[in-house]
């Protein structure tokens, strides 16, 4: 008998390749379609040379190694049996540009866990899954060209801080609680 999860692969598998193109696609736009009135974000990050450049990638990059910190936290605070990814599966953010359609199924499957887990209300799960998948959405068309692309970068980084907050309370909220599972190890 195939469970959930194994009758889910082969559809994710193609979500995520097609996804992967379109970003890939939304990436090389200034490449191949200069004429759209705009250069899109990369346009936008190198437009102050190279060096601001390299400073801004550095920087954001080290703020998403500490946000994928947290979500792994998270993961890690559910017991194994409640969690629909490995903690080290939210490192697939670095994966560009398959973390742009990789990222909504990690927000997914840190939603999964927490509703297994049962520990936070149902509720507060509902919310910071849409919490995340609203900065997932806002980061994809932060990539395309001219005003719409950077009305959503901005609103996507906003969103994603709002994101971080949530998941930082979740995870002191898991760790001042600790499962069943846990403690009926620890006895």
């Amino acid at each position: 008998m195939r469970t959930h999860r194994t009758q889910r692969l082969p559809r994710d598998l193609l979500v995520k390749a097609a996804g992967t193109a379109l970003v890939t696609a939304l990436l090389t736009y200034p490449l191949w379609g200069p004429q759209g009135g705009g250069d899109g974000i990369l346009g936008e990050i190198t437009a102050r040379g190279p060096a601001a450049a390299l400073l801004t990638a550095a920087v954001f990059l080290a703020l998403v190694a500490l946000y994928c910190r947290a979500l792994q936290r998270t993961l890690t605070l559910i017991p194994a049996a409640a969690r629909a990814a490995p903690p080290a599966s939210v490192w697939w953010m670095f994966a560009i540009p398959h973390n742009f359609t990789e990222d909504f199924f990690i927000v997914r499957n840190v939603a999964a866990s927490l509703a297994a887990d049962g520990r936070v209300p149902a509720r507060s799960v509902r919310h910071w899954a849409l919490t995340g998948h609203g900065w997932c959405a806002l980061q994809i068309l932060s990539l395309f060209p001219g005003a719409a692309g950077r009305a959503g970068g901005g609103l996507a980084l906003l969103l994603w801080a709002a994101h971080w907050v949530l998941t930082v309370r979740v995870n002191r909220s898991l760790a001042v609680r600790p499962s069943t599972a846990r403690i009926a190890h620890s006895t």
